[in-house]
């Protein structure tokens, strides 16, 4: 953000201010500071730490990601793994040329075990065939991304035409055709956790295909994502981050004196929450688009312009979490990655909405298994959208008790057995989860209070953490 005036700069060089400590603000700030011509440098983060969506902790004797958890087309063209790569922070696997060159298409892999809600197994065939279909419907709504016309508003819309029309050809059993249609719903729940919405009749189908997918198998960082920022953050000169420094007002396009720099005239000026303010001639705005979306009408003096305002108001900005589940015994196989769930009374093409507290869990697409850690076996389920929002009114009590409930139901006859543990709960931040772009139907309300911060213990059953999934996950639909 600059002023449209003639407002000199300062000989010694422009100041420039970052606002926003994460990943973007942080690669700003590197890019600036290898070039000479900004030697005046300040980055202005809210909190106590950088990184912002990405955080990793040590938790269940091992680092768990918080936040962003993979590198999404790890290859050439992806800025994230080329950084990663410099700093030393994957494994040879992950740097080989093969890893790179695998075409994924932007799909998520196939479970390796597939449960259905009354205890059986479901046939990894038919998970196959259907995936197939799903992943081939998502590529055929990329093809619209130019068109003049799409035949329906939204990538829901679109899909549920075409399955219906794959539905009218099917010649198995009642119970077979059942059964399809509910693994394409857990693949329509996979799908809103990957687009960041609560449904995908919210997103639209014409940009859908602006997202690029790279070439790579999704790797993860072994020793934590948040080493990316760590060393990022020692790449900066000393003193360049500022924290605990949130920002309260951008004032720009105007003509700004501080009494610290006699002489000198600033076209912005940044006014922050405990009255500190710094002049600059250039500001780079980093925040999350939540927090742009809750503070449009304070943040910017004058506002921003028309076309702006409304670009921000109208990207959808969806809520998405992920639950750690700590087990003393894995009751899953050791090859095991990735656990489906089915509800078998589910479907794409019913628009049923049962009571939330009824059946929020529902939405869970299943659970990826992390690397063991020494004796300690983790689960991490993914949840999205307004059920992910309702979970988030819940204790951690009811919100183990459910997940475990729902575990032994879907392993019958052999149930998971929990022992007691100690579980830390950290609710997501409703300014700072996941982006899309928004189309078809109005967006239903919203469930819920705004997450905060909140720890207690858990009374029985399995481990239990609960984040936001945030950071590098994000598809920009």
């Amino acid at each position: 953000m600059e002023s449209t005036g003639s407002v000199g700069e300062a000989p010694g060089g422009p100041r420039v201010l970052v606002v926003g400590g994460g990943i973007a603000g942080l690669g700003a700030a590197q890019r600036l500071c290898g070039h000479s011509a900004f030697p005046h440098l300040r980055v202005l983060e809210a909190t106590a730490r950088a990184g912002g969506r990405i955080r990793s902790e040590r938790r269940f004797g091992g680092v768990v990601e918080v936040g962003a958890h993979w590198i999404h087309g790890p290859s050439r063209g992806n800025p994230v793994f080329q950084l990663a790569a410099e700093y030393g922070l994957l494994g040879e696997k992950e740097l080989s040329e093969e890893n790179q060159l695998v075409e994924t298409g932007g799909h998520v892999g196939l479970p390796s075990v597939s449960y259905a809600s009354s205890g059986a197994s479901v046939s990894l065939q038919l998970v196959a065939e259907m995936a197939t279909l799903f992943y081939g419907l998502i590529d055929q709504t990329r093809e619209f991304l130019h068109a003049a016309e799409t035949p329906v508003p939204s990538v829901g819309e679109y899909l549920k035409k075409e399955i219906g029309r794959h539905v009218a050809g099917w010649t198995e059993d009642a119970e077979t055709r059942k059964l399809k249609l509910a693994v394409l719903n857990s693949f329509f729940n996979l799908e809103c956790c990957v687009s960041g919405t609560h449904s995908m009749d919210l997103v639209a189908l014409a940009p859908f295909g602006e997202y690029t997918v790279l070439p790579g198998l999704d790797c993860t960082f072994s020793k934590g994502y948040q080493g990316l920022t760590n060393c990022m953050m020692a790449a900066l000169p000393e003193d360049t981050v500022v924290f605990e420094k949130p920002v309260k007002t951008i004032h720009w396009n105007g003509s700004f004196q501080e009494a610290a720099f006699p002489g000198e005239t600033f076209p912005v000026l940044v006014e922050c929450e405990d009255g500190d303010r710094f002049p600059a001639h250039h500001v780079i705005v980093t925040v999350p688009l939540g927090f742009l979306k809750e503070h449009l009408d304070t943040f910017f003096d004058p506002p921003l312009p028309a076309e702006k305002a409304e670009a921000i108001r109208k990207i959808g900005f969806g809520t998405n979490n992920k639950i750690f589940l700590e087990f003393e015994e894995p009751f899953w196989e050791p090859d095991c990655q990735l656990i489906q769930l089915v509800w078998e009374d589910t479907s794409p093409l019913e628009d049923a909405a049962p009571e939330l507290q009824d059946a929020w869990f529902r939405k869970l697409i299943g659970f990826v298994v992390l690397p063991a850690f020494a004796s300690v076996h983790v689960l991490c389920g993914f949840i999205a959208g307004l059920e992910s929002e309702f979970m988030e009114t819940l204790s951690d009590e009811e919100v183990l008790l459910c997940l475990t409930q729902v575990l032994r139901r879907v392993t019958a006859p052999d149930p998971v057995c929990g022992g007691s543990h100690t579980s830390h709960v950290l609710l997501h931040d409703a300014r700072g989860s996941a982006v899309g772009m928004e189309g078809g139907r109005p967006p239903p309300q919203s469930v819920g209070p705004a997450g905060a911060a909140a720890q207690a213990e858990a009374l029985a059953g399995p481990s239990l953490l609960c984040s936001t999934r945030v950071g590098g996950d994000f598809r920009l639909a």
